[in-house]
């Protein structure tokens, strides 16, 4: 995944990702992306857009992946730490929730915040 998204390998984050997956703001129970096609679609339209990605950390903890990344390219802001949540169901992920604070983020990935 690391390599997908930094390289914005479309065609690898398909093959990662569940037909039916998700990706949305947290606890939001209708989010944004309801399938593969519209994840990639997100995916497709932020790197059009000029939005990069480098990942800074992965944690793995039971179904769930814990992504850190630094974001650039926004037009609000040159650098942004945000969080992904994955959460993987069949080998696949099923879910991904974007957060702006990497304790919450950690949380919810259930992993222990110090």
């Amino acid at each position: 995944m690391r390599q997908a998204l930094e390289v914005g390998d479309l065609d690898a984050m398909g093959d990662l990702l569940h037909p039916d997956a998700t990706w949305g703001a947290p606890d939001d129970p209708k989010p944004s992306c309801q399938n593969r096609s519209q994840v990639l679609g997100w995916y497709r339209q932020s790197r059009e857009h000029g939005v990069r990605a480098t990942v800074t950390e992965v944690i793995v903890s039971g179904d769930k992946i814990l992504v850190g990344l630094k974001v650039s390219g926004r037009a609000a802001a040159d650098e942004a730490d945000r969080w992904q949540v994955m959460t993987i169901v069949d080998g696949q992920i099923a879910d991904i929730r974007g957060f702006e604070d990497r304790d919450e983020a950690a949380r919810r990935a259930g992993i222990d915040v110090l």
